[in-house]
């Protein structure tokens, strides 16, 4: 089985908000929320490919100490396993704009796991809820 490794991050703003982004339409899981992040390549780094992302996505700028590794999850999507670590960042340059057609939005962790997400986002979501209590 192939193994396809994606790199999302928790991005949490002063009031204790995380970010998430919808997927937009075109793309598989349109219409539901996810933490941002993305494919890592061959030749990146998990914390690397995340930085790239959020620059290419979300137009902000984190450096790679910034974003802490947190939870991953795996799930068996066809003939391939998605692994997928969780990072969470609280600092970084920037204002999150979605550069991508996607729509964003700010949510408490207590409110995360009620919205519909990837069945991947879901274990990470409770995660967030769980550990990251206001």
């Amino acid at each position: 089985m192939k193994v396809l490794l994606v790199a999302a991050c928790a991005l949490i703003d002063r009031d204790g908000r995380v970010l998430l982004a919808k997927r937009p339409k075109g793309k598989d899981h349109a219409g539901l929320w996810e933490f941002p992040g993305g494919k890592v390549e061959d030749f990146e780094t998990t914390e690397a490919a995340l930085v790239r992302e959020l620059r290419e996505e979300l137009g902000v700028e984190p450096c790679e100490s910034c974003v802490q590794p947190f939870a991953f999850t795996t799930y068996i999507q066809g003939d391939r396993q998605l692994l997928m670590p969780l990072y969470v960042c609280r600092q970084w340059d920037g204002f999150a704009r979605p550069r991508e057609g996607q729509e964003i939005k700010w949510v408490y962790p207590k409110d995360i796991y009620g919205l519909a997400m990837p069945p991947a986002d879901l274990p990470l979501a409770a995660e967030i809820r769980d550990r990251l209590r206001r």
